[in-house]
């Protein structure tokens, strides 16, 4: 081992009480080994709620930046969607601080939504997240999704009807786009652990009131969760599940990666020519996930439209009479053989502020 590398750990274990515990040493090794593979000793950003699990992931990320020598961008997004959440946004900040860690509060000036409130607040945070990594040429943004979250996710997918892509769509790392990739380091991790975690060495947390609101889908079925454990359907058998779909995912994906190098070119960043033998040669999942992974390109937007409006439109293609459509930030145009999806024209770019 390196004299430097000693001097760190030396450092580490006298500024945190982490070596003490053997558990939370352990949760640690676990994160440090998932991030280490693509982060090593580059910048990254955290993003922080105030919840348990993201004042979980700052801690981890402070540690590891003590061994690695990282710069570390801690951003807190105020989207103004509550009355309490600017308040809110300080106090996370003062929490941060009082431990070490600085951070930064991204304020949303735009139009605050007054329905679909979720999807629409997490599409604010990764767009001000991102433009932040874009400014700065940040290639790694840190999320503190966890093992529920990712129980979540399926059940609301498997409720909305989703295909093999939506039921296996929260993995480890993912590409946000051509400069940016999402790691969840704390996916195998239960909430209750990261709670753990957080109480030990922050002593506090945030509470999000809207994580008791029964208007919201995700609210009521962690309530149905608590039925169905009784039935039998515990933790470890739908992790299990998911994990095989993600599995089955990767397998298609190696087909789709093939059926979009033999029949889509790729003109500029905001352009895609697609030969229409695409529509009538593959399988429809293949058909599906290489053309959602065409409009989520060109627009630029990590999340493609509901699976629902991209097969309507799939199936209007395949019709010759199909002519000009919009979907998901794109235009999408019919011409003899060939199929063209560009980028619609941009509206003006909403600001934000950095408060520091």
């Amino acid at each position: 081992m390196r004299r430097k590398n000693l001097i760190v750990r030396k450092k580490v274990k006298k500024k945190n009480n982490i070596f003490k515990n053997p558990k939370i040493l352990s949760f640690y090794s676990n994160f440090e080994s998932v991030i280490y593979k693509d982060i090593k000793d580059k910048s990254f950003v955290v993003a922080v709620s105030g919840g348990a699990d993201s004042l979980c992931l700052a801690y981890f990320s402070k540690l590891y930046s003590y061994k690695n020598g990282n710069k570390i961008h801690t951003l807190i997004v105020d989207h103004k969607i509550r009355k309490e959440s600017g308040k809110e946004s300080l106090k996370v900040k003062k929490i941060l601080k009082k431990k070490g860690i600085s951070s930064t509060i991204l304020k949303w000036k735009g139009k605050v939504p007054n329905s679909n409130i979720q999807k629409k607040a997490r599409d604010m945070r990764y767009f001000l997240i991102s433009d932040y990594c874009i400014r700065r040429k940040i290639k790694y943004i840190l999320t503190a999704h966890h093992e529920d979250d990712q129980i979540e996710n399926f059940f609301i997918r498997l409720i909305r009807g989703s295909g093999l892509t939506g039921l296996s769509s929260m993995s480890t790392k993912a590409q946000y786009n051509n400069n940016i990739k999402i790691i969840r380091p704390l996916l195998n991790f239960k909430k209750k652990d990261l709670t753990y975690v957080t109480l030990n060495y922050f002593k506090t947390y945030i509470k999000d009131p809207s994580n008791l609101d029964n208007k919201f889908l995700r609210v009521r079925i962690r309530k149905y969760r608590k039925n169905l454990e009784k039935e039998g359907l515990d933790t470890r058998k739908i992790i299990k599940t998911v994990n095989n779909l993600i599995s089955a995912n990767q397998a298609l994906n190696y087909y789709k990666n093939k059926a979009l190098y033999k029949h889509a070119s790729f003109i500029s960043k905001n352009k895609c020519l697609i030969n229409r033998q695409l529509f009538s040669e593959e399988a429809g999942e293949i058909v599906f996930k290489s053309f959602s992974d065409i409009l989520s390109l060109i627009s630029g937007k990590y999340y493609p439209p509901r699976s629902k409006k991209v097969l309507n439109l799939i199936n209007s293609i395949k019709k010759r009479k199909f002519n000009k459509s919009t979907l998901g930030g794109c235009v999408i145009e019919g011409k003899e053989n060939f199929i063209t999806v560009f980028k619609e024209t941009k509206l003006k770019k909403t600001s934000y502020q950095l408060a520091k």
